[in-house]
Protein backbone atom coordinates (compact mmCIF):
# COMPACT_ATOMS: atom_id res chain seq x y z
CA UNK A 1 0.00 0.00 0.00
CA UNK A 2 2.80 2.14 1.03
CA UNK A 3 4.56 1.56 -2.50
CA UNK A 4 1.56 2.17 -4.37
CA UNK A 5 1.06 5.10 -2.84
CA UNK A 6 4.62 6.86 -3.00
CA UNK A 7 4.69 5.94 -6.60
CA UNK A 8 1.40 7.73 -7.38
CA UNK A 9 2.82 10.53 -5.54
CA UNK A 10 5.57 10.54 -7.58
CA UNK A 11 3.95 9.81 -10.99
CA UNK A 12 1.26 12.37 -10.12
CA UNK A 13 4.32 15.02 -9.15
CA UNK A 14 6.07 14.11 -12.46
CA UNK A 15 3.11 14.39 -14.93
CA UNK A 16 2.35 18.06 -13.41
CA UNK A 17 6.13 19.46 -12.90
CA UNK A 18 6.33 18.01 -16.92
CA UNK A 19 3.34 20.03 -17.68
CA UNK A 20 5.58 23.12 -16.89
CA UNK A 21 8.42 22.92 -17.38
CA UNK A 22 10.80 21.09 -20.08
CA UNK A 23 11.77 17.30 -19.11
CA UNK A 24 15.54 18.51 -18.81
CA UNK A 25 14.43 20.96 -15.93
CA UNK A 26 13.33 18.21 -13.64
CA UNK A 27 15.42 16.68 -10.80
CA UNK A 28 15.04 13.39 -9.05
CA UNK A 29 15.94 15.73 -6.17
CA UNK A 30 13.14 18.28 -6.82
CA UNK A 31 10.87 15.19 -6.93
CA UNK A 32 11.86 13.74 -4.19
CA UNK A 33 11.45 16.97 -1.86
CA UNK A 34 7.95 17.53 -3.61
CA UNK A 35 7.27 14.07 -3.01
CA UNK A 36 8.35 14.46 1.03
CA UNK A 37 10.39 11.26 0.29
CA UNK A 38 14.31 10.46 -0.04
CA UNK A 39 16.40 10.32 -3.01
CA UNK A 40 16.67 6.88 -2.43
CA UNK A 41 13.18 5.68 -2.12
CA UNK A 42 13.11 7.01 -5.29
CA UNK A 43 15.86 5.18 -6.74
CA UNK A 44 14.46 2.00 -5.44
CA UNK A 45 11.37 2.49 -7.45
CA UNK A 46 12.97 3.71 -10.70
CA UNK A 47 16.88 3.72 -12.06
CA UNK A 48 15.91 7.32 -13.07
CA UNK A 49 13.92 9.91 -14.48
CA UNK A 50 13.77 8.62 -17.70
CA UNK A 51 12.62 5.08 -16.34
CA UNK A 52 9.84 7.06 -14.45
CA UNK A 53 8.92 8.23 -18.01
CA UNK A 54 8.50 5.09 -19.69
CA UNK A 55 6.30 3.25 -17.09
CA UNK A 56 4.31 6.41 -17.55
CA UNK A 57 3.84 5.77 -20.89
CA UNK A 58 3.66 1.72 -20.53
CA UNK A 59 0.85 2.22 -17.89
CA UNK A 60 -1.05 4.26 -20.72
CA UNK A 61 -0.39 1.76 -22.96
CA UNK A 62 -1.74 -1.14 -20.67
CA UNK A 63 -4.82 1.28 -20.19
CA UNK A 64 -5.62 1.62 -23.34
CA UNK A 65 -4.94 -2.11 -24.45
CA UNK A 66 -8.02 -2.76 -21.80
CA UNK A 67 -10.28 -0.16 -22.53
CA UNK A 68 -10.84 -1.14 -25.68
CA UNK A 69 -14.07 -1.32 -26.43
CA UNK A 70 -15.42 -3.85 -28.91
CA UNK A 71 -18.41 -1.39 -29.67
CA UNK A 72 -16.40 2.02 -30.68
CA UNK A 73 -15.31 2.98 -33.96
CA UNK A 74 -11.28 2.80 -34.63
CA UNK A 75 -11.69 6.66 -34.44
CA UNK A 76 -13.99 6.93 -31.03
CA UNK A 77 -10.72 4.21 -29.92
CA UNK A 78 -8.09 6.06 -31.23
CA UNK A 79 -8.84 8.98 -29.43
CA UNK A 80 -9.43 7.19 -26.42
CA UNK A 81 -5.89 6.04 -26.54
CA UNK A 82 -4.90 9.34 -26.80
CA UNK A 83 -6.52 10.73 -24.08
CA UNK A 84 -3.35 11.02 -21.80
CA UNK A 85 -1.31 12.84 -24.19
CA UNK A 86 -4.84 14.92 -24.79
CA UNK A 87 -5.01 15.84 -21.19
CA UNK A 88 -1.35 16.31 -20.78
CA UNK A 89 -0.39 18.49 -23.77
CA UNK A 90 2.62 20.58 -22.76
CA UNK A 91 4.09 17.71 -20.87
CA UNK A 92 4.36 15.46 -24.21
CA UNK A 93 5.62 18.46 -25.95
CA UNK A 94 8.05 19.09 -23.35
CA UNK A 95 9.37 15.10 -23.46
CA UNK A 96 9.16 15.24 -27.56
CA UNK A 97 11.47 18.20 -27.43
CA UNK A 98 13.84 16.49 -25.03
CA UNK A 99 16.26 13.86 -25.66
CA UNK A 100 13.45 11.22 -25.39
CA UNK A 101 11.23 11.87 -28.26
CA UNK A 102 11.46 8.18 -28.65
CA UNK A 103 9.56 7.67 -26.06
CA UNK A 104 6.30 9.78 -27.41
CA UNK A 105 6.92 7.74 -30.80
CA UNK A 106 7.06 4.48 -29.38
CA UNK A 107 3.71 5.41 -27.26
CA UNK A 108 1.73 6.42 -30.58
CA UNK A 109 2.87 4.07 -32.88
CA UNK A 110 2.15 1.29 -29.63
CA UNK A 111 -1.74 2.97 -29.07
CA UNK A 112 -2.35 3.36 -32.81
CA UNK A 113 -1.00 -0.15 -33.67
CA UNK A 114 -3.22 -1.73 -30.90
CA UNK A 115 -6.69 -0.03 -31.66
CA UNK A 116 -6.14 -0.44 -35.54
CA UNK A 117 -4.94 -4.27 -35.36
CA UNK A 118 -8.15 -4.66 -32.79
CA UNK A 119 -10.08 -3.13 -35.72
CA UNK A 120 -9.31 -5.03 -38.25
CA UNK A 121 -9.19 -8.22 -37.20
CA UNK A 122 -12.99 -7.30 -35.68
CA UNK A 123 -14.37 -6.13 -39.15
CA UNK A 124 -11.89 -9.16 -41.10
CA UNK A 125 -14.43 -11.34 -38.70
CA UNK A 126 -17.55 -10.03 -41.25
CA UNK A 127 -15.16 -10.62 -44.55
CA UNK A 128 -12.47 -13.33 -44.76
CA UNK A 129 -9.31 -11.92 -45.68
CA UNK A 130 -5.65 -13.79 -45.02
CA UNK A 131 -4.15 -13.23 -41.98
CA UNK A 132 -0.90 -11.09 -43.69
CA UNK A 133 -3.32 -9.01 -45.22
CA UNK A 134 -4.66 -8.00 -42.04
CA UNK A 135 -1.53 -7.11 -40.50
CA UNK A 136 -0.29 -5.17 -43.29
CA UNK A 137 -3.79 -3.28 -43.59
CA UNK A 138 -3.55 -2.62 -39.41
CA UNK A 139 -0.10 -1.77 -40.08
CA UNK A 140 -0.41 0.80 -42.65
CA UNK A 141 -3.19 2.87 -40.66
CA UNK A 142 -0.87 2.61 -37.60
CA UNK A 143 1.87 4.29 -39.52
CA UNK A 144 -0.23 6.93 -41.13
CA UNK A 145 -1.69 7.30 -37.46
CA UNK A 146 1.24 7.76 -36.09
CA UNK A 147 2.98 10.25 -38.23
CA UNK A 148 -0.40 12.51 -38.10
CA UNK A 149 0.15 12.44 -34.22
CA UNK A 150 4.03 13.70 -34.37
CA UNK A 151 3.04 15.98 -36.92
CA UNK A 152 0.62 17.28 -34.34
CA UNK A 153 2.93 17.53 -31.61
CA UNK A 154 5.56 19.19 -34.00
CA UNK A 155 3.12 22.28 -35.01
CA UNK A 156 2.65 23.06 -31.10
CA UNK A 157 -0.80 20.84 -30.82
CA UNK A 158 -3.15 23.68 -31.49
CA UNK A 159 -5.76 21.62 -33.91
CA UNK A 160 -8.19 19.60 -32.41
CA UNK A 161 -7.07 16.19 -32.66
CA UNK A 162 -10.76 15.16 -32.35
CA UNK A 163 -11.97 16.53 -35.53
CA UNK A 164 -8.99 15.39 -37.43
CA UNK A 165 -10.00 12.04 -36.30
CA UNK A 166 -13.24 12.12 -37.30
CA UNK A 167 -12.37 13.62 -40.91
CA UNK A 168 -10.35 10.92 -41.38
CA UNK A 169 -12.93 8.34 -40.63
CA UNK A 170 -15.76 10.32 -42.50
CA UNK A 171 -12.44 10.54 -45.72
CA UNK A 172 -11.88 7.00 -45.52
CA UNK A 173 -14.99 5.39 -44.72
CA UNK A 174 -15.04 1.79 -46.08
CA UNK A 175 -12.01 1.87 -47.26
CA UNK A 176 -10.79 -0.88 -44.45
CA UNK A 177 -13.40 -3.18 -45.45
CA UNK A 178 -12.79 -2.53 -49.43
CA UNK A 179 -9.29 -3.63 -48.69
CA UNK A 180 -10.18 -6.46 -46.43
CA UNK A 181 -12.54 -7.87 -50.05
CA UNK A 182 -9.34 -7.43 -51.89
CA UNK A 183 -7.57 -9.91 -49.98
CA UNK A 184 -9.56 -12.42 -51.20
CA UNK A 185 -8.79 -11.29 -55.26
Amino acid sequence: MVKAYTKEAITKYFIERLNQVPLSDITVKEIAENCEINRNTFYYYYEDIYDLLGEIFQNELDQVIQEYNETLSWEESFILATKFALDNKKAIYHVYNSMRQEEVINYVYAAAGNVMTRYVKRASEKIPASQTDILIIAGFYQCALTEMVIRWIQQGMKEDPKKVITRIGQLFDGNIELSLKRSLQ
